[in-house]
């Protein structure tokens, strides 16, 4: 394991310890049954294209007293080949893909989410550094470790992370159930609700990043790296968003118009 301790203002916790794996794409039996077998206290799950409501029901359904499942939406704002992803924890209201950042960030804060910055700077798909300078004052951590990033990736978005001060994590970011283990946030609080994660996450909460090396790491890079390579295909984003029916389309009935200035299809 790799273990790297951060925190803000040198401030730590009086509370106890919690490991958290910030973003997860898939949510079944054997994706929990990983999680609890990692020690994990909590995972975030936030699934494409799946609007706010369904991704609830669906979180406090594999929730127990033994792993909370905190709901999330990693929310693609921008066309899809210059798409920017967001993840956004502790929204109250929907809010659909592909519309400006700028209409993102602001929907954002009025809702006081906690924003955090998946995998900056990553192929065609992430905020860039300027965005995030851009935005650092509403940032609320920026991811400097997932499996999916080669080392290069992770060293730049370290390095990024420093020269802004903005507080880091890691996620397995696993679109696959068996990444789940490779790595997660270790936070100096407790977490046992969703609250209690939006505080340690909108408060800097001091944290470690952790992560396996070697064989396994690699080839769960390898494997999530191929499934990548699918969802980034315009045939794909051509059968799901520009037919205007995909629930988190901004033009979806269910937004009832509020979006329809700020998309961008």
């Amino acid at each position: 394991m790799h273990n790297s301790t951060v925190s803000k203002d040198g401030v730590v916790s009086d509370g106890g310890v919690s490991r958290v794996d910030c973003h997860v794409k898939v949510l079944d039996d054997s994706v929990v049954d990983r999680a609890r077998s990692a020690g994990f206290d909590a995972i975030v799950y936030a699934p494409h294209f799946t609007r706010l409501p369904d991704v609830r029901r669906r979180a406090e359904a594999y929730s127990s007293d033994e792993l909370l499942v905190v709901p999330a939406r990693e929310v693609f704002t921008g066309p899809w080949h210059d798409r920017k992803h967001v993840l956004a924890l502790g929204l109250e209201e929907p809010v659909p893909d592909f519309i400006t950042l700028e209409a993102a960030m602001a929907e954002f804060e009025r809702q006081d989410a906690a924003v955090l910055v998946p995998h900056p700077e990553f192929a065609s798909v992430s905020l860039s550094a300027d965005d995030v300078r851009q935005y650092a004052e509403s940032i609320d951590a920026l991811e400097i470790f997932n499996p999916k990033h080669l080392p290069s990736h992770n060293r730049r978005a370290r390095e990024l992370a420093d020269e802004l001060e903005v507080p880091p994590f890691a996620s397995s970011y696993a679109h696959l159930p068996r990444t789940v283990g490779i790595s997660h946030t270790e936070f100096d609080a407790d977490v046992e609700t969703e609250a209690d994660l939006l505080e340690a996450l909108k408060n800097g909460a001091s944290r470690r990043v952790v992560h396996r090396n070697g064989l396994e790491r690699a080839m769960t890079t390898a494997l999530e790296l191929a499934h990548l390579g699918y969802e980034n295909t315009w045939k794909k984003a051509d059968r799901l968003f520009l037919s205007g029916t995909e629930p988190t389309h901004p033009r979806h009935i269910a937004y009832d118009g509020r979006f329809d200035d700020v998309s961008v299809y």
